[in-house]
């Protein structure tokens, strides 16, 4: 049970950052959709498509290769969402071990058939070309 129960914390570790940025309710949807898009292709098993759909900053991280076995070992054992409730959305222009930029730190508490309740955070990150794309994913047990 506890192999699924680790966190990813492939990209970076998603701690309290120092500079928030304010959004309207534009961006906190086009943020929103973008993270659920990309946890669909998760959620349907498509790990390499999530990775190529990424960020520049993540696949500069973490090889298609390494996302996949990562993933794949923390999600499975979860087994099939059940349910995805958007928790919050934090916007910053600072995080750990990442360059300066636009961030949205987006958390969903997210029911898996084999589990208690998750605390899933998605980080994506305004891209150049005006896009947000995920830079960051970490899963935990919700406290």
């Amino acid at each position: 049970m506890k192999t699924y129960v680790r966190a990813i914390a492939l990209v970076m570790a998603l701690v309290p950052c120092m500079a928030m940025t304010f959004a309207d309710v534009g961006d906190v949807k086009a943020v929103n959709d973008a993270a659920l898009q990309w946890l669909a292709l998760v959620d349907a098993g498509k790990y390499g498509e999530s990775w190529d759909q990424a960020s520049g900053f993540f696949k500069e991280k973490v090889t298609k290769e390494q996302w996949q076995e990562a993933i794949s070992g923390v999600r499975v054992p979860l087994g099939k969402v059940e349910s995805r409730q958007f928790k919050l959305v934090e916007f910053k222009s600072e995080l750990p071990q990442a360059p300066k930029g636009t961030y949205a730190v987006t958390q969903y508490r997210t029911k898996f058939a084999n589990s208690a309740p998750m605390i899933e955070t998605i980080t994506p990150m305004l891209e150049k070309d005006g896009t947000w794309k995920v830079s960051g994913y970490y899963i935990k047990p919700e406290e």
